[in-house]
């Protein structure tokens, strides 16, 4: 999957799917504009990442319109094209039973996996069309909208809702060559994203979740086909190959990572 001198852009940069891939993005050639909007955990990225290529790191809130904006036209002017985006960034939320769900987190989750998401697209869609590029953009979902997985209402319907925004957004731009995607990994570990998880499953009270976490985790690898974790490298593989022009003829289409769990 050849990036060389591809502008790519990866939201929510910092955190470890994002600092994956904006490595493995620049070792493949390409030019990188990380965002994020925790300053610490970007320049950490920034730091992870040995090229010679263009690499440069901007903070973002992408739940601010102002904010997407002049970020999205500050890497074009630095970078003068943008070929890629991997819209990543988003917000698991808390896990509680549906009835015990607190609304102010249900809203911050959908503006943040949705709004937000939506915000940074449609800002890039608009400078790729300015500037005539047939782009690529694929948008981090989750297998826990296909299963629709308890305690974590909010995350699945901000999931659910972004596959159908991709599958909807994917034709309006395509008449300017320009591809849209999703990715929907599941189980992806070790780590603390990983741990964190079960933590919370555990602690829950739901009657779908164990209440030692470490039973909980057995549990989720023992239900996967595969019987084992996925891992970062393998959900950046997936999305490298739907943002390269080895799936230009895929647009509009969800791949799932999850080791057979669906």
């Amino acid at each position: 999957m050849d990036f060389d001198n591809k502008v790519v852009i990866v939201t929510g940069a910092g955190g470890s799917f994002g600092r994956e891939g904006a490595a493995f993005f620049a070792a493949q050639g390409g030019q990188v504009a990380l965002v994020d909007f925790d300053a610490a955990a970007l320049k950490a990225s920034v730091d992870s990442i040995t090229s010679n290529k263009l690499v440069k790191s901007y903070i973002c809130d992408i739940t601010d319109e102002n904010q997407v904006k002049k970020t999205v036209d500050l890497i074009a002017e630095d970078f003068g094209v943008i070929d890629c985006l991997w819209n990543n960034a988003g917000y698991q939320g808390e896990m509680q039973s549906m009835e015990k769900y607190p609304l102010e987190d249900f809203s911050r989750v959908m503006n943040i996996n949705v709004v937000g998401s939506f915000s940074f697209m449609q800002a890039v869609s608009r400078r790729m069309i300015q500037l005539g590029t047939r782009g690529s953009i694929v948008n981090t979902a989750s297998v826990a909208a296909l299963r629709g997985t308890p305690t974590m209402c909010a995350y699945v319907a901000s999931k659910a809702a972004l596959i159908g925004l991709t599958i909807s957004v994917a034709k309006d731009l395509a008449p300017f060559g320009i591809r849209v995607n999703t990715v929907s990994p599941a189980l992806i570990g070790p780590g603390y994203m990983w741990d964190r998880q079960n933590e919370l499953h555990a602690a829950s009270g739901s009657i779908y979740f164990d209440s030692n976490p470490e039973v909980v985790a057995r549990n989720k690898v023992n239900s996967v086909p595969l019987k084992r974790l996925g891992s970062v490298e393998e959900v950046v593989n997936a999305v490298a190959f739907l943002l390269s022009d080895k799936s230009s003829y895929t647009t509009g289409s969800n791949l799932v990572v999850s080791g057979g769990l669906g």
